[in-house]
């Protein structure tokens, strides 16, 4: 998951850091004289809620594309579709789906005036897949056999089976060998002071704070018209919503509720984003309540959907019943699970949990009652927590919610349950994999819930390693059909990104987004491509 991106750390750091970054912001030259980071108009600091571990895109930063610091092969434009980058072209495949070869863009530098080379996207990958490196996109590139160069402009990759998103695999940002190669690909400084060939370059990481980008004029896209960039890292979406209404940042992500107290101001601009981000209650199968499958399925229809999507993200949103959005191709038709909570007392019954004498049930002595841990500060996982255990209530089932940083959560994953947050477009095998593989119980934040389904393990294997899209669709609907027979998760909603920004530059759009809403996403996805109002009259 995507979580593993996710901010640690407590709350009292947290409002600590937002209250020494509000004062730094307010010192920082350029700042405007009410205060504004912003206020110049060739500047803009923005209010994000997830930091990432590293800046290395060997160790997975910027696997998805817009990092900011690098460039991949190709990349996504506004409507998700893949555009060169990089690469001069989209990529040459071979009829049996085999070979990519790409042809690189000529005369691209990295910030620090070395030239860019086939080289670079070797060593790039060739790292990637070294077993010493720790690399989140390690498993990304399972179908990769090998890479090589053909002279400085031509990278040729051989896949070991036919792998439909393989392409897009290729946004990953492209490191240079000159100075990677030469540090510890997991502790060097590479991976918190990078060099790339994108359109920013970082001058500044002061971890759980900001990041501060200065524009790379050499950049071969174009010199941004933003000159300086900065991200204030602030995990609490109340403190973020108050440095943003006290002018102290000229954009921020927020949740629903209080991107609403921003609507019909003047001088702001609200901007929602569609995505496939998704939260859900982790069910962890070595726990003797979550993992018994009469809980998961009673929980998958004791659990109200549609009033989580009106009440908690003022209808910015809409019900999930697995990983794959119901408006999405891949989405299967009949999985759907209403709120019905007599059926899911049905099910309990059925399944041997009897009611106790203070309503909640129990089975050979086991009560009907587990931990429910959420992030502390993230206010819409608490608000998903609390309405979770409040419909488990109904039905029988005693949801304990709990608060904590990832230090404090980390460690119970393997028993305790988690409101958990994932979900990645582009392809059905970017997020179920990582999530529902049965190997990949334990590994971090990917399948959290040790979920453990031979049918499910089987078709995600059958969706990876075929290009034929019937195939594929039958596949992955396996999977979702899987998931309703033992859903080792309650998938809740579905959540559309809501940002208020200053409306003073022109070019700000949204793509459809993952989970990780942080450095790469937002309406600053493509903000190299913005400019000032006014700019040019």
């Amino acid at each position: 998951m995507t979580a593993a991106r996710s901010i640690r750390g407590t709350a009292a750091a947290a409002l600590a850091g937002a209250l020494a970054l509000t004062a730094a912001a307010c010192s920082t030259p350029g700042s405007g004289a009410d205060g504004k980071g912003g206020a110049a108009k060739d500047s803009a600091v923005v209010g994000i809620a997830y930091e990432p571990d590293s800046l290395s895109p060997l160790l997975g930063y910027g696997k998805d594309g817009n990092s900011k610091i690098f460039d991949g092969l190709l990349a996504f434009d506004g409507g998700m579709k893949l555009q060169p980058a990089l690469a001069a072209e989209l990529p040459k495949v071979s009829a049996d789906g085999l070979t990519y070869t790409y042809r690189l863009r000529k005369g691209v530098t990295f910030s620090d005036g070395k030239p860019f080379t086939a080289k670079d996207v070797v060593y790039t990958y060739r790292t990637i897949l070294d077993p010493k490196t720790n690399s989140a996109s390690k498993g990304d590139l399972d179908a990769l056999k090998d890479v090589k160069a053909t002279g400085d402009d031509t990278v040729v990759f051989t896949l070991k089976y036919p792998y439909a998103a393989f392409a897009e695999r290729t946004v990953l940002g492209i490191a240079p060998e000159h100075i990677a190669a030469g540090q510890d690909v997991n502790t060097g400084p590479f991976t918190t002071k990078p060099v790339g060939t994108g359109p920013y370059v970082l001058t500044k990481w002061s971890k759980g704070e900001k990041l501060s980008f200065t524009a790379n004029e050499k950049y071969w896209g174009g010199a941004p018209k933003v000159k300086k960039f900065t991200m204030a890292i602030i995990k609490d979406d109340d403190v973020r919503a108050t440095r943003l209404r006290s002018g102290d940042l000229d954009g921020a992500i927020l949740p629903p509720n209080l991107a609403k107290g921003f609507q019909g101001e003047s001088g702001r601009k609200t901007y929602e984003a569609t995505s496939y981000d998704y939260r859900l209650v982790t069910l962890p199968t070595h726990h003797k309540v979550t993992g018994d499958t009469g809980i998961r399925r009673a929980l998958d229809t004791a659990v109200d959907r549609q009033t989580m999507v009106d009440k908690i993200l003022e209808g910015a949103g809409k019900p999930a019943y697995g990983p794959v959005p119901t408006d999405s191709e891949w989405f299967t038709k009949g999985t759907e699970r209403r709120h019905d909570l007599a059926a899911a007392e049905k099910t309990l019954d059925a399944a041997g949990w009897k009611p106790g004498p203070d309503g909640i049930r129990v089975k050979n002595g086991v009560r009907a009652s587990f931990p429910l841990w959420y992030l502390s500060g993230d206010k819409l996982r608490q608000d998903h927590a609390l309405a979770y255990a409040s419909d488990a209530k109904k039905a029988g089932i005693d949801v304990k919610t709990q608060a904590g940083t990832w230090e404090v959560i980390q460690p119970r994953m393997k028993t305790d349950a988690v409101l958990a947050g994932g979900g990645s477009p582009g392809d059905p095998d970017f997020d179920q994999y990582l999530l529902l593989k049965s190997s990949l119980g334990g590994d971090g934040f990917n399948n959290m819930a040790w979920y453990d389904n031979p049918a499910v393990d089987k078709a995600l294997e059958q969706g990876r390693t075929t290009d034929d899209q019937a195939k594929r669709k039958a596949a992955y609907d396996t999977v979702q059909r899987e998931l309703v027979k033992n859903p080792g998760y309650t998938f809740l909603t579905h959540i559309d990104h809501v940002y208020v920004v200053d409306d003073r530059w022109k070019g700000l759009s949204t793509q459809v987004e993952p989970h990780d809403h942080g450095l790469a996403s937002g309406p600053w996805w493509n903000v190299e491509d913005w400019t000032p109002k006014g700019a040019g009259k």
